[in-house]
């Protein structure tokens, strides 16, 4: 987690109220105001005093009155699983023997006499193995060792 969401996650009373503020801490306000507003919470006027206030804030004690009367922001969404360099490395070299196999086939197939495009089971199995291979290693948990 970044400074500006530790800020916003901490309560009130352990907030420090006299740390300057950076443009990212003010938009983050300013973000919540118009989503208070969209959802009808807040009227135009007093969404456009708040984000007037917000932007003009220079320390946290500034926007704390602000956003005081509004609810807490939901938490984000879970992002994208990312692999570990170790996984990344396995994964890169199952695609690259892929790839290898893959052209192999296509070339086996461009020189043979057969009409039918017969590579189509082969490199659709291929496919599915490296697809699986992802899918599994963004979903090991981090506490498996390997």
């Amino acid at each position: 987690m970044n400074e500006s969401t530790d800020r916003a996650d901490r309560t009130e009373s352990t907030v420090r109220t006299d740390l300057r503020l950076s443009d990212a801490d003010r938009e983050a306000v300013a973000d919540r105001i118009r989503a208070a507003a969209a959802e009808g919470r807040l009227t135009l006027e007093e969404a456009d005093e708040r984000q007037q206030a917000a932007y003009a804030a220079k320390v946290e004690a500034d926007l704390l009155p602000l956003t005081a009367d509004l609810p807490a922001p939901p938490p984000p969404p879970p992002g994208l699983r990312t692999l570990s360099p170790d996984a990344r490395r396995r994964l890169m070299i199952h695609a690259g023997i892929a790839l290898a196999v893959v052209a192999i086939v296509l070339v086996r197939w461009v020189a043979g006499p057969v009409s039918f495009f017969w590579p189509g089971g082969p490199i659709f199995w291929i496919a599915v193995s490296v697809a699986a291979h992802y899918w599994f290693a963004t979903r090991r948990r981090a506490a498996q060792p390997r």
